[in-house]
């Protein structure tokens, strides 16, 4: 089994289940982010659009660096 990095949310460490949970959310959401137009055609949707991979990307990092 991977060793999941630890999560704590609000001083609560998740189980590595919940870990593993969080992960798959993420990619999950990453995939629905995939079209340009997914939140809308506007500059507001594409920014929102793009800060979310961004921060899925630098998770990502993090759970690499961690596996």
């Amino acid at each position: 089994m991977l060793n999941f990095p630890k999560i704590t949310i609000n001083g609560v460490e998740l189980t590595t289940g919940q870990a593993m949970t969080i992960h798959v959310a993420l990619q999950s959401f990453a995939e629905y982010l995939q079209p340009q137009d997914v939140l809308g055609d506007d500059d507001h949707g594409k920014f929102m659009r793009d800060g979310y991979l961004n921060g899925i990307q630098e998770i990502n990092k993090i759970y690499i660096e961690a596996v």
